[in-house]
């Protein structure tokens, strides 16, 4: 949220008063509380060019709580940035996941990890959630939740797809708060999303996980589609006073670290947010897993694969993969010394041969030498007469963390031994590479459905005559779904000009799993500018959106309505069972 906002003042920083009134800006969020400087000690520097992450804690801070307390942390999430693959990582702890805390001048101890904050503030939290993980943590950002609220309101609205009827209106101090949002996509205020994104009546944190992730990519897209630059200074304020930011190295944050991580967030390419969750957690009050599952899931988060929903979609639909990138036997690689480091060419030449690269030596016997001993940056040249050289040398440029992609230089040309890539490093390359995306294709299932039209038929007849649109009727349902007993259907103005309607089907799986079809005409709204692929399908036109390798939304294209087939909070339904969901929709004139 931090970097959507940032990207904003980045467009209105034209002007020389803009400019000025940015730096303030910059320098009203760095960090100032004594809690939140002690635990920048605690922070890694981000290097230049390689990936960076971030702490973001949210918190509240209510005035029964007292002067001297931390108040409570309902979120922490790591979000990993990294310039090689273009992609944003985010990664939620459930509040009540049970760990090792880890405070200062404490023995460790366990406990529900939200107790860190609670226990000893922003250092317990990141000195928690570093030892829990192991990765190095370059930025703390630590939110109030009446900052959430007021630069929600200040941007508009948060445009967030609903999955059922939320509603408790028993709220005080022996219930939980109160809450009444309607299933659909629709456009909340502050009060609304943080009902939303705190909620945990019915269900437990695992829930509230999902519903965390699922708005911070919303809203960051949302950010990124458009903005409003005549509420940019109340944004701004509602950040400043509520928003801190800490970072490795001592110094406060700048402009130009704004700026960049701003430009990055907001020129991200579609598809590129990826959400991890831990798996395998297990109790209501209290969640605990295996450790395994927690080093799984760090591994994904730190490791993207960027290329998981070509493959996912090729292996639900039964495609024959198109291999885009040479595989490592195919390709052939010159590793040269460019930084002086005695060593540093065979050490990287020996990791590339274990990862199956045809590594060369230079000619004639010359020795592995660039001409020079200067290279900053690891150089990756690539020959532009072998076809797949440039794609080859992207591969092999993001496993060096910090490296340049560029054609063949003539002062290169004699040492490369005719190898398709020649590799000089640089200082920036420390003696290993990084390690490969972490492939997380699903295998191949039968779809999980019947035919069950009658289940919504019925209800989509009685509002045919509402709608200026065909409605369709999903013929082919999950198995173990039927339409919800609370609110099966909706009937809404869908836009803030009541120009277009949606119809929302809502199906129960039991256990608190809600999937969806979302019917309109309304063919801008701003989910659906985020599609990972598209694919036609027996003359059809299917938009396919993804979390990693899980089909999170498939929608069907048409003249006159688009109708979305959106998947549990969880992702519960398998690539294919949303796929037959989609192409099994039918016109309910044509369905009896």
């Amino acid at each position: 949220m931090w970097l959507g906002v940032a990207s904003l003042v980045l467009v209105s920083g034209a002007a020389g008063g803009a400019y000025l009134y940015f730096h303030e800006s910059v320098a009203s969020v760095a960090a100032d509380t004594p809690e939140v400087k002690r635990a920048a000690r605690q922070l890694s520097v981000a290097l230049p060019g390689q990936p960076a992450i971030a702490l973001v804690i949210g918190y509240d801070h209510r005035a029964e709580d007292g002067n001297n307390t931390s108040g409570r942390s309902d979120t922490l999430m790591l979000v990993r940035a990294d310039p090689a693959t273009d992609s944003l990582s985010l990664l939620s702890f459930p509040r009540d996941m049970r760990v090792e805390i880890n405070c200062p001048g404490r023995t460790p101890f366990f406990d529900k990890i939200a107790h860190a904050y609670s226990y000893c503030g922003p250092q317990g939290s990141l000195n928690t959630v570093k030892a829990l993980t192991g990765v190095p943590i370059n930025y703390l950002i630590t939110v109030n939740f009446r900052g959430f609220r007021q630069i929600i309101d200040r941007l508009g609205g948060a445009w967030v797809d609903i999955d059922r009827r939320y509603f408790n209106d028993r709220g005080g101090p022996f219930g939980y708060a109160k809450i009444n949002l309607f299933p659909g996509y629709q456009q909340l205020s502050g009060r609304q999303a943080l009902d939303y994104v705190r909620y945990r009546h019915t269900d437990s944190d695992l829930y509230r996980v999902a519903r965390q992730q699922q708005f911070v990519k919303a809203f960051k897209g949302q950010v990124q589609e458009s903005f409003a630059p005549l509420a940019l200074p109340k944004v701004v304020n509602a950040v400043t006073n509520n928003v801190e930011v800490a970072q490795g190295g001592g110094s406060s944050v700048d402009g130009s670290t704004v700026l960049s991580y701003a430009l990055f967030a907001y020129d991200l390419p579609r598809g590129r947010v990826f959400q991890t969750r831990i798996e395998g957690l297990e109790g209501f009050a209290e969640l605990t897993t295996d450790s395994e599952n927690i080093s799984r899931a760090v591994q994904t988060f730190a490791h993207p694969d960027i290329e998981s929903s070509e493959k996912a979609t090729a292996v639900a639909l039964g495609e024959k993969l198109e291999q885009r990138v040479l595989a490592p036997r195919d390709t052939s690689i010159t590793v040269l010394n460019g930084n002086g480091v005695t060593g540093s060419a065979s050490t990287a030449g020996f990791q590339l041969g274990e990862r199956g690269y045809q590594v060369i030596t230079p000619p004639n016997g010359l020795p592995a030498n660039a001409p020079r001993f200067d290279y900053f940056r690891t150089q990756v040249y690539f020959d532009p007469r072998q076809r797949g050289s440039r794609d080859a040398a992207q591969k092999v440029a993001n496993v060096f963390a910090s490296a340049e992609v560029k054609p063949l230089a003539k002062e290169i040309t004699t040492l490369a031994s005719g190898a398709m890539l020649t590799v000089v490093v640089g200082q920036t390359f420390h003696g290993s590479l990084a390690s490969a995306p972490v492939d997380r294709t699903p295998k191949r299932e039968r779809p999980n459905v019947v035919y069950g039209p009658n289940a919504a038929r019925d209800l989509l007849r009685e509002r045919r005559s509402r709608v200026s649109f065909p409605l369709m009727v999903p013929t082919v349902i999950e198995r173990s779904s039927y339409t919800d007993s609370t609110m099966p259907i909706r009937l809404y103005w869908i836009d803030p000009d009541e120009e277009h309607k949606a119809v929302r089907l809502v199906y129960s799986m039991g256990s608190n799993e809600y999937w969806g079809v979302q019917m309109t005409d309304w063919d801008d709204a701003p989910v659906l500018a985020d599609k990972s692929l598209t694919r036609r399908i027996k003359g059809r036109i299917y938009d396919l959106y993804y979390d990693g390798p899980k089909l999170h939304m498939v929608v069907l294209r048409t003249p006159k309505g688009n109708y979305w087939v959106i998947n549990t909070l969880l992702d519960r339904l398998s690539n294919e069972t949303m796929l037959a969901i989609a192409k099994g929709l039918k016109p309910l004139a044509g369905v009896k």
